[in-house]
């Protein structure tokens, strides 16, 4: 097995070599590909140092079986058929073909399936925030149809990137040393803000970031469902969360989806009852935690119930769920909140999951 990784040197790249690690995937020969800027630089994987090629229009893909590409979408259209033309399957993590309809868009614990017909080469992996909540919205579709979903991102400064985190931290310390901060990444100032702008505005008011949600959402669980997303840039550095509100064809008990959720592929339940004494009508209280509270968690608003929160959750394969409630303005509603490692689940280990997928039904 020939594996490529172009786009070594960013935060995904370097995702996808502890991720091929951690997994035990299967290569026999791996091939780090970049730009001008990344070429030379050596990266050790599996006790064996591997230096990264300059990405160029020749044949070094041929041979290659697996090519996992995330330099962006300008580079992925460039060179994709550089990359495809003697056979390697193509997982691209850019925005660059997602909604073509002749290149598959999957998430394997809901379409896997979609990755078998690729007439192009190319397998498309969603946006983020789209993957983490098609995986939780797939448990709650198996036990009834969803017609509509609310959803507000709360993204951390890493799904901007390295650089991104990197101009956090540094506004931290700036607003705390009295100096003014830089803004370069962001449209404005992140450290003690909330940006409510994810990508440029579309003509109907919503952000690309948006409106990824809406149309990836219906392609990969092949639905009528409606989407409507507001996201959000939050001075978190890693993970990012989702509040999430569905409305099913059936009303849906609380309990009926969290055991959906324990035993959804890819899913972690991590909810306690609420502190009231009052359970909704009709609805039981319910125990039902996957960790221990937090050492870390203490102060006035410390009531020892657990949820997901990014805090604890860098570096885990999962996305995480909790504070699952019946929806108080919808007797079919329902509603929810998300926290899943973005780079990880988000990006470098979704596609792994395609690659390993196709590995197990010999398609590759």
């Amino acid at each position: 097995m020939r594996v490529a990784i172009v786009g070594a040197s960013g935060a995904v790249g370097q995702e996808f070599l502890r991720v091929l690690n951690e997994r035990n995937f299967p290569i026999d020969e791996l091939l780090l590909f970049g730009s001008q800027r990344s070429a030379g630089r050596k990266y050790t994987f599996r006790g064996k140092e591997i230096e990264v090629k300059l990405l160029q229009h020749n044949d070094d893909f041929r041979g290659v079986d697996i090519a996992f590409t995330s330099a962006g979408g300008g580079t992925s259209k460039e060179f994709a058929e550089t990359i495809t033309k003697h056979g390697a399957v193509m997982i691209d993590n850019s925005s660059a073909f997602r909604m073509d309809e002749d290149v598959p868009l999957v998430v394997p614990e809901c379409n896997a399936e979609d990755a078998l017909n690729r007439p192009r080469g190319i397998i498309a992996n969603p946006n983020c925030t789209t993957i983490m909540m098609v995986v939780a919205l797939q448990a709650l579709e198996n036990l009834s149809h969803i017609k509509r979903v609310h959803v507000a991102s709360y993204q951390a400064a890493s799904g901007a990137g390295a650089a991104a985190m990197a101009e956090l931290y540094e506004q931290y310390r700036q607003v705390l040393a009295g100096e003014k901060p830089t803004v370069e990444k962001f449209a404005y100032q992140l450290a003690f803000n909330v940006i409510p702008q994810i990508d440029v505005f579309c003509d109907n008011g919503y952000t690309k970031e948006e409106m990824k949600m809406y149309n990836e959402t219906k392609k990969i669980m092949h639905t009528d469902c409606e989407v409507s997303a507001m996201c959000v840039r939050v001075p978190s550095l890693r993970c990012h969360s989702e509040s999430v509100w569905a409305e099913t064809e059936r009303p849906v008990s609380v309990e009926e989806f969290q055991q959906a959720v324990r035993q959804g592929k890819g899913l972690q339940l991590e909810d306690r009852k609420t502190p009231s004494n009052s359970p909704l009508k009709g609805e039981k209280t319910v125990e039902a935690s996957t960790k221990e509270a937090s050492p870390l968690r203490g102060g006035l608003e410390g009531s020892g119930l657990p949820y997901p929160m990014p805090l604890f959750h860098e570096g885990c394969d999962d996305v995480f769920v909790g504070r699952v409630r019946k929806d108080l303005a919808n007797p079919n509603g329902i509603t929810f909140w998300l926290v899943s490692d973005q780079i990880k689940k988000g990006a470098a280990l979704n596609a792994v999951q395609i690659a390993e997928y196709l590995i197990k039904v010999g398609n590759i």
